[in-house]
């Protein structure tokens, strides 16, 4: 599907997402047009998903991040599905997450300090439909964050 061009383009890519077409067509030994056509083309298959703004929520004033693993109520035929659309609404849950096994739901929240993720755990989370259990892991460092595929 990708020949090593591709690859090479998606190195760069992962790299530096911010490089022109120009930058990229000189790093991968493409012509401008080719490079525009072949990014164009992996856009359009669903390779290249999009290009995103990454921000450090920390910089603006959020210290506290906590990992909550959900067990939910399945005698409830659209359990999964009311949860989810429910936890998509609250704005300070960062990432979704559902699992096969005992835990089935994970949710990463952010807050600006304890007393603000109290608040948000208490009005906005405990009030989720059909919660079981829950558990919550609070975060202390990030070690490893890279999306990066090895091409």
């Amino acid at each position: 599907m990708l020949d090593d061009a591709d690859r090479r383009l998606l190195r760069h890519l992962q790299a530096d997402p911010e490089l022109t077409a120009a930058q990229l067509s000189e790093r991968c030994g493409l012509s401008a047009a080719s490079c525009w056509r072949r990014i164009e083309a992996m856009t359009a298959a669903g390779i290249i998903l999009g290009h995103e703004a990454v921000i450090d929520w920390a910089a603006l004033g959020y210290s506290v991040e906590v990992s909550l693993r959900f067990t939910l109520d399945k005698t409830q035929a659209r359990a999964f599905d009311e949860f989810l659309a429910a936890a998509r609404e609250v704005p300070e849950v960062l990432e979704i997450q559902t699992f096969l096994g005992r835990v089935d739901v994970r949710l990463s929240v952010i807050a600006r300090d304890l007393p603000h993720y109290q608040e948000v755990y208490r009005e906005r989370i405990l009030t989720l439909p059909h919660i079981a259990d829950v558990e919550a892991l609070m975060h202390i460092a990030r070690i490893k964050t890279d999306e990066a595929l090895p091409l």
